[in-house]
């Protein structure tokens, strides 16, 4: 589980048009966990390189 600052959360909610939903405000915050979580597992080594994707997508792409 990644753990997120309360300022980011706080920042990324106050950076909603005024009139926002509840969804958009979930949206938000799902998509800055998952940023999160990349720049962790980038961090960590927990990665593949450029050549390894096209390889990937080579095989998806079919």
């Amino acid at each position: 589980m990644i753990v997120l600052d309360k300022e980011k959360i706080i920042g990324s909610l106050r950076d909603l048009p005024e009139k926002s939903t509840i969804e958009e405000a979930m949206e938000r915050l799902y998509l800055l966990a998952k940023i999160e979580k990349g720049i962790f597992q980038a961090d960590e080594g927990q990665c593949v390189s450029h050549e390894e994707a096209k390889e990937k997508m080579k095989k998806w792409l079919r």
